[in-house]
């Protein structure tokens, strides 16, 4: 699969950390999908075919896909020639997107027309009529920006939720308390506001963004699993398999057995 990447405009920066193109070779192409911590809009652009595996759940995706934080095993089977427009939105953004609360999209796959109706449609429509994909993404960003100008919240919330997230991704260690010290509210309150805008607890969050950190040593180190373990704040290893099973359904040396395998094919 190619994963070529694309920038957002200046406007979309804050919001949206990327575009990227996923092209499918294969006859028929399946792969696990780990939690990333982001929340994504996907869009068929090839009339292609995929499914999405959630734990013992399948969905078909739409044309207009809003995919939410994954926390449970889940994976994908997708149809050779199949591409995919896909924008990977900042973990406090996806309220640029859609009115909806982000937890109603955590685990799910939803079709943008069931939130938007015939606006979607009209989207979509004009997305597929561009020759490129440089054009498609200029029709993106531009129904973003009219999407940002109608669902704009409290911009100081918006910022906070940024600015934990932040604190969050940098800290060794969860304590929903000294969150609460560190930014002045409430843990409930904090909570609360995180399954709003984000779609997962702030203990969740951080168990994702620890996974994720884990997950990158496996592919790109040869420490060992016990070493990586402790490197990421597990409390030992049985600590790591356990937790990283509950995300993927694969230990972590089965991931890393399946990463070696790419690699030398």
């Amino acid at each position: 699969m190619e994963f070529p990447t694309i920038l957002p405009s200046e406007v979309l920066r804050p919001y949206v950390k990327y575009y990227w193109v996923c092209t499918t070779e294969e006859d028929v192409f399946k792969e696990s999908m780990y939690p990333s911590g982001h929340m994504e809009f996907c869009i068929d652009i090839s009339n292609g075919e995929t499914f999405r595996h959630f734990d013992n759940r399948l969905d078909r995706m739409p044309k207009l896909e809003v995919l939410g934080h994954i926390n449970i095993p889940t994976s994908a089977t997708v149809a050779k020639g199949t591409t995919v427009l896909v924008t990977r939105f900042y973990p406090h953004a996806s309220s640029l997107l859609v009115p909806n609360p982000a937890l109603d999209f955590t685990n799910k796959s939803v079709d943008l027309y069931d939130i938007l109706g015939h606006t979607s449609t009209d989207f979509y429509n004009q997305i597929m009529e561009q020759p490129t994909v440089e054009m498609k993404v200029r029709i993106l960003e531009t129904f973003l920006i009219q999407q940002l100008i109608r669902n704009r919240k409290n911009q100081k919330k918006l910022k906070l939720m940024e600015n934990i997230c932040r604190h969050i991704s940098s800290t060794e260690s969860f304590n929903s308390k000294r969150l609460s010290v560190e930014f002045g509210f409430s843990e409930r309150y904090i909570e609360k506001s995180f399954l709003e805008y984000v779609g997962l607890t702030p203990k969740n969050y951080f168990t994702v963004q620890r996974f994720n950190k884990s997950l990158e040593l496996i592919q790109s180190s040869s420490e060992t699993l016990t070493s990586i373990a402790l490197e990421c704040g597990y409390y030992d290893q049985a600590h790591f398999i356990n937790e990283f099973k509950s995300y993927t359904a694969l230990t972590p040396s089965k991931v890393r057995l399946i990463e070696n395998t790419k690699i030398s094919s």
